[in-house]
C-alpha cells in the first residue's frame, strides 16, 4: 500500500452532517476518491486533556456534544468500529517520545470526529481511532503528536485532524448556513493561512497569533486551529484541496499533506 496522505479538515457546525453546501460536497467528493485505509486516526479540537490521550473504544458511540440544533443531527450514529490495538500501539509512539500518553476505553466519537467522517465514509466500515489535543500546550506539541503519528501513514492508516480554518463563533451569521462569500476577514486570515502553506513556512505558521491577519479575532481559543498542527507534523509539504464560507465567518477550508 503506498503512503497516505495527512488532511486537515474544516468540520464547521455540527449542520454540516445535514446542510446542502459546498464544504459537505467537498467532504463526500473527496472522501470517494481517497484509497480505502486499513483504519483512521482522528484528532478532533473537540476533545481537549490535559495529557495525549487515545480513544480506545472497540465500538466507539456517537457522541452529540452541541445543543440547540435540529432533531435531525441527534439520530445520527456513526457506528465504525474501533481498533483498541491501534489505540495502544499510537499511545506507545506517544509515549516513546516522552509525551505522557493515556488510552481511554470508553471515549465516543465527538462531533468533530463523526460529521466529517459521515461524509466522507458514510459505510462506517473503517475503524476509527480518536486522539485528543492538549490546547494549553500549543502548536509544538501538536506537531510533536503528528510527528510521532507520521509512520502510521506507511501502514495503511488515515491521518485526520479535525479543526476550523477560523472559529470565532460570536462573529458568525447564524441566519446564513449556505452564505458563500466570505468575511473580508474571515477571507483575508485563509489566505494568509494558504500562502505560509503553500510556503511551507512553519516557523511563521507555529507564530500565527502574532503574524496572521485577525488571528486571535478568528481563534480566541486555539484548540480549533491547533490539529493543524498534528497535520503538519505527519504529514509533508501541503496544498489547499478546499475553500469556502458557511455562516460569514466560518471558513471552511482544507488541507492535504503529502
Amino acid at each position: 500500500m503506498s503512503t497516505l496522505p495527512t488532511l486537515f479538515v474544516s468540520h464547521g457546525a455540527p449542520t454540516l452532517a445535514i446542510s446542502e453546501t459546498p464544504a459537505r460536497h467537498f467532504l463526500e467528493t473527496y472522501g470517494a476518491s481517497l484509497p480505502r485505509p486499513r483504519a483512521i486516526a482522528i484528532v478532533s479540537a473537540h476533545w481537549e486533556t490535559d495529557r495525549a490521550t487515545v480513544g480506545g473504544a472497540a465500538q466507539p458511540r456517537t457522541i452529540h456534544d452541541f445543543g440547540g440544533f435540529p432533531e435531525a443531527l441527534y439520530r445520527i450514529r456513526y457506528a465504525a468500529p474501533g481498533d483498541p490495538a491501534l489505540a495502544e500501539a499510537i499511545a506507545a509512539r506517544l509515549g516513546a517520545v516522552g509525551m505522557d500518553a493515556a488510552v481511554d476505553p470508553g471515549r465516543g466519537l465527538d462531533h468533530g470526529a463523526w460529521v466529517p467522517l459521515s461524509l466522507m465514509f458514510p459505510e462506517a466500515d473503517i475503524p476509527v481511532v480518536p486522539v485528543s489535543v492538549q490546547t494549553r500546550l500549543g502548536p509544538d506539541h501538536a506537531e510533536r503528536v503528528g510527528r510521532a503519528l507520521a509512520p502510521l501513514r506507511d501502514d495503511g492508516v488515515l491521518i485526520i485532524a479535525s479543526g476550523s480554518a477560523t472559529h470565532n463563533l460570536r462573529a458568525l451569521d447564524w441566519s446564513a448556513p449556505d452564505a458563500d462569500e466570505a468575511d473580508p476577514r474571515a477571507a483575508a486570515f485563509a489566505e494568509w493561512l494558504d500562502a505560509a502553506i503553500e510556503a511551507d513556512d512553519r516557523d511563521a505558521l507555529r507564530d500565527y497569533r502574532a503574524r496572521a491577519p485577525y488571528a486571535r479575532f478568528h481563534h480566541p481559543t486555539e484548540e480549533h486551529f491547533l490539529p493543524l498542527f498534528a497535520a503538519l507534523g505527519a504529514g509533508g509539504r501541503g496544498k489547499r484541496i478546499h475553500t469556502s464560507a458557511t455562516f460569514g465567518n466560518l471558513m471552511m477550508d482544507a488541507y492535504e499533506f503529502s
